[in-house]
């Protein structure tokens, strides 16, 4: 499965125990209610509403 980039928009801690706050730019695989997703090789498990498609410029001109 392909991967694309997100944008965080909640703080999320990674299995390493880094807290990525909001706007943080992650590598996703996986589509549904859960994805895995990983910033600089840290894996985060995210759910489908801690991320976004879109940048997070767009998000705050919306």
């Amino acid at each position: 499965m392909a991967r694309r980039t997100v944008t965080l928009l909640t703080a999320v801690t990674g299995l390493s125990g880094t807290v990525y706050p909001p706007g943080t730019k992650a590598a996703v695989t996986g589509r549904g209610a859960s994805v895995d997703a990983f910033v600089n090789g840290d894996w985060l498990p995210l759910a489908w509403w801690e991320f976004s498609e879109g940048d997070a410029e767009d998000l705050r001109r919306s």
